[in-house]
């Protein structure tokens, strides 16, 4: 759930998918991300492309797909912060509740920290933009959100990693009329994920999760899934 701020190094390519099921709507949410160098870790080139299936009212298809770049500011032996900045396309349909119906803008500021041989803690803040964005009626109004997260990671060992992650994300909706409705949700989410090695050069990840809601969003349950792969392309 949280961003990290590794930049993909030069000749590795590293697809990503992650899919989760809110236990309380049961809607399902899919979404693969591709990261490239560009040419080298430097810079980031990456999409992501998002899909849904809501239970009510029925509707399933892509969201609004995500054009990213991402700067590594700082790469020394114990920091780690790499700005992103993210075109979003109005692929998806708002009026089956996909997308914003507009094309928006977000950034990113993740932040990564090595505390020692066994702990690594990362943070994440954002905002996202979209002027005339449109509620599923077709009306239309500026929306703005925030995204703020922090994770804690112990390496029980090389190829397993336990995790505890907070995030807390603010969105607005458009209402009928052209007005905007503010959502606040707050999730914690202990996992873990783990590493599979190959001589090829091929890293497999394969990660679970169970993010709950706490304060306003209590009752909230998901359950997410996580797999990446990550290899040379040269």
């Amino acid at each position: 759930m949280i961003e990290e701020a590794y930049n993909q190094e030069r000749g590795v390519v590293q697809h990503i998918q992650s899919m989760s099921y809110d236990r309380r709507t049961k809607d399902w949410f899919y979404n693969f991300t591709q990261e490239w160098p560009f040419p080298d870790e430097t810079h980031q080139l990456s999409y992501t492309i998002p899909l849904t299936r809501l239970k009510a009212p029925g509707n399933s298809g892509i969201g609004d797909v995500m054009l990213n770049y991402r700067y590594q500011a700082i790469s020394s032996d114990n920091i780690a912060f790499a700005p992103r900045l993210s075109l979003i396309l109005p692929t998806g349909d708002y009026k089956k509740e996909m997308g914003a119906g507009a094309t928006g803008l977000q950034v990113n500021l993740p932040l990564s920290i090595e505390l020692s041989d066994k702990w690594v803690t990362h943070w994440n803040l954002g905002a996202t933009y979209t002027p005339r964005s449109r509620g599923s009626g077709g009306d239309r109004s500026d929306t703005r959100g925030t995204n703020i997260g922090a994770s804690l990671i112990y390496l029980l060992s090389d190829n397993l990693n336990l995790m505890l992650e907070a995030v807390q994300t603010r969105t607005e909706v458009v209402q009928p009329g052209g007005s905007t409705l503010r959502e606040k949700q707050t999730l914690l989410s202990p996992g873990f994920r783990y590493a599979i090695n190959y001589d090829s050069g091929l890293q497999v990840v394969s990660g679970l999760a169970l993010p709950y809601g706490i304060g306003s969003s209590s009752g909230d349950r998901s359950v997410l899934l996580y797999l990446s792969f990550e290899h040379p392309f040269k």
